[in-house]
């Protein structure tokens, strides 16, 4: 696909007004789902005792790395939304970042974070 060619493809104006909202409303939900993971570390706990028994600590240690593997998970999704409104705001929403060539609705619908086209998901996950 040559340049000129990639620059002419938009997604419609009409549609993406929707989905920007959609996902700067998912963002804010990230960010609270954050906030509200990271205090429920039990790590954070100020009133934590560094002299637990051997299960007491296990249950902090294993409370501490659900909490982390959830924030990552969160922050994960939260770049990945990042991305999808920047690529709204530069006009190249729904196009494939690997081919160039319009990245199906349904898969935006499910999914309208895609940066790419299910045929090229399929061959990177190969």
């Amino acid at each position: 696909m040559t340049k000129a060619t990639e620059s002419k493809i938009k997604f419609p104006e009409t549609l993406l007004k929707p989905i920007k909202s959609f996902l700067e409303a998912e963002m804010i939900k990230l960010k609270k789902t954050k906030k509200r993971l990271e205090v429920e570390d039990p790590f954070m706990d100020e009133g934590r005792s560094l002299s637990n028994s051997v299960e007491e600590d296990l249950d902090e240690q294993l409370g501490h790395f659900d909490t982390q593997v959830k924030v990552k998970f969160v922050t994960k999704q939260m770049v990945q939304l990042r991305k999808a409104l920047s690529r709204i705001k530069i006009g190249k929403y729904g196009i494939c970042t690997n081919c160039g060539k319009m990245i199906n609705t349904d898969r935006l619908a499910v999914k309208p974070e895609s940066t790419v086209c299910i045929e090229c998901e399929k061959e990177n996950e190969a």
